[in-house]
């Protein structure tokens, strides 16, 4: 999966754009975000880790922790109690919000949340369009591609296009639906439980979602074929 996102941003950055467009967007990037706000972040840290108040490797470990480990684990086992739990699924899909919370994972950046669900003839993938809306209580830290111009953009005009990129070919019988994030309201996708699973416990099926699958760029699919 992560030579299909390299392969999905190299292309995405291939494609020309006409000059007007440039100039559109390069000003709405300068009015959402300062175009030097990396290398601030970058010489702000410098400083921190020479004056010994930070430890780089320290930094880098936790931000690995959000954003491969604590998070998607925590939105792991809310789809893992969903699949073993009608009832807890049901409070799901009607207040995404507080049966996270039931949970314990209901803090900052999830405040209001809403699950989606895919079926055998619905996919759900979520995007935002503007920055990077993202439900850190549940997936932890944003990854590079849900950030990229390409992705934000792509994922509304060609969701299918882009779902292919992440090796992902629906059939053209499901339909497709593109949540949009904001401030206000983020989501997460509850996969389909996979086949072949009946036998397995609560842990050991939220050890099969993956946090992309919750962003729907992915499906899971049972033990013994691995996931797509």
């Amino acid at each position: 999966m992560e030579a299909s996102r390299r392969k999905f941003l190299a292309a995405m950055s291939a494609i020309p754009v006409a000059a007007d467009a440039q100039d559109q967007t390069a000003d709405h990037q300068h009015q959402l975000v300062p175009a030097d706000i990396s290398l601030r972040v970058k010489s702000l840290e410098s400083v921190l880790v020479e004056k010994g108040l930070v430890d780089s490797a320290a930094l880098d470990a936790l931000v690995d922790t959000y954003e491969n480990k604590v998070g998607p684990r925590n939105g792991a086992k809310v789809v893992a109690r969903a699949w073993t739990d009608p009832a807890y699924k049901k409070r799901l899909v009607a207040d995404a919000a507080s049966a996270i919370a039931e949970l314990g994972f209901l803090s900052t950046q999830g405040e209001h949340m809403l699950a989606v669900e895919n079926t055998a003839k619905v996919h759900n993938v979520v995007v935002c369009t503007l920055c990077s809306c993202y439900p850190w209580p549940v997936l932890g830290l944003p990854p590079v591609w849900y950030k990229s111009s390409a992705y934000r953009s792509r994922a509304v005009i060609d969701p299918r296009g882009v779902l292919k990129e992440f090796g992902l070919d629906l059939p053209e019988d499901v339909e497709l639906r593109v949540w949009d994030s904001t401030a206000e309201l983020r989501y997460i996708v509850l996969p389909q439980r996979p086949v072949g699973t009946d036998h397995m416990d609560e842990e050991a099926l939220a050890g099969l979602v993956t946090r992309n699958s919750m962003v729907g760029v992915e499906t899971i699919k049972s033990p013994s074929e691995g996931t797509r």
